[in-house]
C-alpha cells in the first residue's frame, strides 16, 4: 500500500495527471498494489471556492465517462498499480459533487461523494457509504471533513471497512483551537534556504501536532487501517503540509510522508492485526440498546468552516 503527497495545480488536470503517473510509476517500483492520492488531486481544491457555477461544470466531469477516469485506467494498466484520487464531478442532470475514485486497469472500481462538502456552494453532498474488494480487503473511503464525523468513520467499519481511505486538503488554516492558523507562503517559497522555520510552522499546531490530537483514534478506536492523503505546497493562496500517512488498527504510524515536497511512502498491510487491536475488542462489546436512539434522534444538521465563514455550505440539511 503506497499514499502519496504533492504540490498540485489548480485547475490543471493534465499536469497533475502526470503527477499522479509519475508517482505511481515509483509506487510500482516499490512493490505497491495500490496508491492513494488526496482530496481534488485530479483538479486542485481550494481555488474552487471562487469559480461559479459554469465554471464549476466545465471543470467537473462525468464518471466513469470523463477523460480523468480513462486516463487513470491507462496508468493503472501500465504499472499494475490500483489507483485512488479525487475531482470534482458532474452528473447529466448538471448537479455538482466532490468525488473520489478507485480505479484499475479495466476502470471504474469505486466512488464516493464526499458527505459534506464546503469548498463551493454549488457542490451538493453525497448521500451514502462506499465500501468495495481491494484484493481480499474490504475498504472504505471518507473525504476530509467527513472523518471529523467520527459517526461516518464508525459506520464505514460496521458496514465491513478494515481500510479506510481519507483523502484530504487540510491543515494550516485558522480554527478557534489554540494555535491554528495560515502559514505564511514566503516560508514555502524560501524553503530551501529556511527549511527549519517551515517546519516548525507544519509540525506544530497549526499543521501535525492538530492532526495527531484526532486521526490516530479513528484507526485505533475501530481497529482499521487508515491511508492518509494529503497535499503539500501552494494550494491557491493557502499551504498545505503534507504528512500523508499510514496509520495500523493500533493506531500506530506505519509510514509517513516527511518531505517539503512531492513524496510517497509505502506500507505493509497485516490482516492479523485488525483482530489483535483493542479497538476489535471494544466492537465487538458494544451495547447498541443502550444509545441506538440517542444517535439516531432528529438533529439539524449545522456545518460550519471556520476560515469560510461568510460561505453557506450546501450539505446544510
Amino acid at each position: 500500500m503506497a499514499t502519496a503527497q504533492f504540490e498540485h495545480r489548480s485547475g490543471d488536470k493534465s499536469y497533475n495527471l502526470d503527477t499522479i503517473e509519475r508517482m505511481t510509476a515509483n509506487a510500482a517500483a516499490l512493490g505497491a498494489k495500490v496508491i492513494a492520492f488526496h482530496e481534488c488531486s485530479i483538479t486542485g481544491y481550494t481555488f474552487a471556492s471562487k469559480l461559479s457555477k459554469e465554471q464549476m461544470l466545465d471543470l467537473a466531469e462525468l464518471i466513469p465517462e470523463g477523460p480523468s477516469i480513462r486516463r487513470l485506467a491507462a496508468i493503472s494498466e501500465t504499472y499494475g498499480v490500483v489507483i485512488l484520487a479525487g475531482l470534482f464531478e458532474k452528473d447529466e442532470q448538471q448537479r455538482l459533487y466532490k468525488a473520489y475514485v478507485c480505479v484499475d486497469k479495466n476502470g471504474l472500481v469505486a466512488k464516493f461523494r464526499k458527505l459534506h462538502p464546503f469548498i463551493n456552494p454549488h457542490i451538493s453532498p453525497g448521500s451514502e457509504y462506499c465500501i468495495f474488494d481491494l484484493f481480499g480487503w474490504k475498504c472504505g473511503i471518507l473525504i476530509c471533513y467527513d472523518n471529523n464525523i467520527i459517526e461516518h468513520v464508525r459506520a464505514t467499519r460496521l458496514l465491513g471497512a478494515e481500510i479506510i481511505f481519507m483523502p484530504h486538503a487540510t491543515m494550516c488554516t485558522p480554527s478557534p483551537r489554540p494555535g491554528a492558523g495560515f502559514v505564511d507562503l514566503r516560508l514555502w517559497e524560501n524553503k530551501e534556504n529556511d527549511p527549519t522555520s517551515l517546519r516548525l510552522e507544519f509540525e506544530g499546531m497549526k499543521g501535525r501536532d492538530w492532526l495527531m490530537k484526532w486521526l490516530p483514534a479513528r484507526a485505533y478506536d475501530n481497529a482499521i487501517y487508515c491511508i492518509f492523503s494529503n497535499p503539500i505546497g501552494i494550494d491557491d493562496d493557502q499551504l498545505r503540509n503534507g504528512r500523508s500517512m499510514i496509520i495500523d488498527p493500533f493506531g500506530d504510524i506505519i509510514a509517513e510522508c516527511i518531505e517539503l515536497g512531492d513524496q510517497l511512502v509505502t506500507a505493509t498491510l497485516i490482516r492479523e492485526k485488525l483482530r489483535m487491536a483493542g479497538g476489535y475488542r471494544y466492537i465487538q462489546a458494544r451495547r447498541p440498546e443502550l444509545y441506538r436512539e440517542i444517535i439516531g434522534q432528529e438533529h439539524q444538521s449545522q456545518q460550519k468552516v471556520a476560515w469560510m465563514s461568510d460561505v453557506t455550505p450546501s450539505s446544510q440539511i
